[in-house]
C-alpha cells in the first residue's frame, strides 16, 4: 500500500495499515519530509506502472480531491479500516475511505469515495456520506442523515435524523444540527447557525 502524504493524519492511517497487518508499505510526499515513522519518504514518481493500491493520506478534503484527481486513472485506490471499528456488513465502504478505530458505521450506511470516519465518529442507519467527506472524532449522524460532497464536520457535532447537510460546508466542533444546511454553508453553536455562505468549492 501507498500513503501519499505524510502527515499527522498519514500517521494514523499508518498505524491502521499496520494493525492490519499490511507489511508492504510505501509514504510519498511532495514536500521536503525524508522519514516518516521511520519509512524514507519518496517523490511521487511517473505513475502507469504502479500495482499497489494508494490512500491519499491528506486530511484537508478540498487538497485530497486535487491529489485524487491527479492520480485517477493511472492507480487503484485502497482502504484503510481499523480492526476495532464496528461495521455492519450491510453497511458499503467506498475505495480510498478511511475508518478509524472505534467508528461505528450502522446497517444501509453508504460512505463515498476517499471519506474519513474518524476515531469514534457514529453513522447511523441508512446515511449516506458523499465522496472527499470527513466525520470528526465523536460526531455522531442518526439514522438517514446525507452529507454533501466534501463536507467536514468537526469534532463532537451532532445531527439529528433524516436531516440533509450540503456539499463543501463547515460544521464546527460541537454543533447541533436540527434543520438542513444549505451548500458552502459554515455553522456552528446548539441549535446550528450559519454564519457564512460561500459560493463555490474555490473559496472553501
Amino acid at each position: 500500500m501507498i500513503l501519499y502524504g505524510a502527515s499527522g493524519h498519514g500517521k494514523v492511517i499508518l498505524d491502521i495499515l499496520e494493525e492490519s497487518g499490511e507489511r508492504e508499505i510505501e509514504v510519498w510526499d511532495d514536500g521536503a519530509v525524508l522519514d516518516f515513522e521511520g519509512f524514507a519518504v519518496k517523490k511521487p514518481i511517473e505513475i502507469g506502472s504502479i500495482n499497489e493500491k494508494v490512500i491519499v493520506s491528506i486530511g484537508v478534503n478540498a487538497i485530497r480531491k486535487k491529489v485524487v484527481e491527479k492520480l485517477n486513472g493511472s492507480v487503484g485506490f485502497g482502504r484503510a479500516i481499523h480492526p476495532m471499528s464496528v461495521i455492519s456488513k450491510k453497511a458499503i465502504i467506498a475505495e480510498g475511505t478511511v475508518v478509524m478505530a472505534g467508528a461505528v458505521i450502522n446497517p444501509s450506511a453508504r460512505i463515498g469515495r476517499h471519506c474519513i470516519v474518524n476515531t469514534s465518529a457514529s453513522i447511523d442507519h441508512d446515511c449516506v456520506l458523499e465522496d472527499y467527506v470527513h466525520i470528526s472524532p465523536n460526531a455522531t449522524l442518526s439514522g438517514d442523515v446525507h452529507v454533501g460532497e466534501g463536507t467536514h464536520i468537526g469534532s463532537g457535532a451532532v445531527s439529528i435524523q433524516g436531516i440533509r447537510i450540503g456539499k463543501w460546508c463547515t460544521i464546527g466542533a460541537g454543533t447541533v444540527i436540527i434543520k438542513d444546511i444549505p451548500d458552502y454553508a459554515t455553522v456552528v453553536g446548539n441549535p446550528a447557525r450559519i454564519i457564512k455562505v460561500k459560493q463555490q468549492l474555490n473559496e472553501i
